[in-house]
């Protein structure tokens, strides 16, 4: 399927491995040039030149916080206009629900609330100028049934959900959609860290701690960067400009809901 969106200018946070990296290759398979952004500049600059050998796609590579004003500065300063946006950082850590105070709250909402909001106050204004735009913002299956450990996400997660409910039917009309990505749990280092602590707490391996999550999943096995990249791809297409305010689950399942 042709995604329509070659020669488009794509913005991907946190893209230099795991689910934002999955995005940035598929957008980069459909012809997308990219600004991509994350902490570490080695691991970045390589992702980055992956794509461009692969693709042959313009990629300009930003090492920047996105969770910080500063290293949102630093990015925005590199994009000057986009066509489309993938708001993406990874999660606060895990715990319980006594083990969290003030601070800890504040640091989840400016990662996975704030920050991706800042990110389309910046951007989408040009888009709406333009006619034409995306954003999806990488969330978690956690906003449809929470999951106890992950009280912060929780929260924070939640919150920006809320808040693209609205917006997105506001934009809407001048031709900007933007919907949310909720994954599962997908091969990443994000599995991994929270894989680690039940191998740990149970006296397992890790492979038995993935075999049991897996076992969860009515798939039988955890996600892959292809899979969900090539989700938000379609997300980000000419195909999806009736897709307005959407959370779109993939997870294999897990989520037990029926709507």
């Amino acid at each position: 399927m042709d995604l329509g969106i070659k020669g488009k200018r794509a913005v991907i946070c946190a893209s230099s491995k795991g689910l934002g990296f999955g995005c940035a290759q598929a957008l980069a398979a459909a012809g997308c040039d990219l600004v991509m952004n994350a902490r570490g500049q080695e691991t970045l600059e390589a992702a980055a030149e992956k794509i461009r050998s692969e693709h042959g796609v313009s990629v300009e590579a930003v090492a920047a916080d996105i969770t910080t004003d500063v290293g949102r500065a630093d990015v925005l300063s590199v994009v000057g206009s986009a066509d489309i946006l993938v708001n993406n950082a990874g999660g606060p850590p895990p715990g319980m629900w006594h083990d969290w105070d003030r601070d800890d709250f504040i640091a989840a909402l400016d990662a996975n609330m704030l920050s991706p909001i800042a990110m389309i106050k910046a951007l989408v204004p040009g888009m709406m100028e333009r006619g034409w735009g995306r954003v999806v913002n990488i969330t978690s299956q956690s906003v449809k049934a929470p999951i106890p450990q992950l009280g912060l996400s929780n929260a924070a997660r939640t919150g920006l959900t809320g808040y693209v409910a609205g917006t997105s039917r506001q934009v809407a009309g001048s031709g900007v959609t933007i919907n949310n990505l909720l994954p599962g749990i997908h091969a990443t280092d994000r599995a991994q860290a929270l894989d680690g602590p039940v191998a740990e707490r149970e006296g397992i391996t890790l492979e038995e701690a993935r075999a049991r999550r897996s076992a969860t999943i009515p798939v039988g096995r955890y996600g892959t960067l292809e899979e969900f990249g090539s989700v938000c791809a379609f997300l980000c297409s000419q195909h999806a400009g009736f897709m307005v305010g959407q959370n779109i689950l993939l997870d294999g399942g897990a989520t037990n809901a029926t709507i």
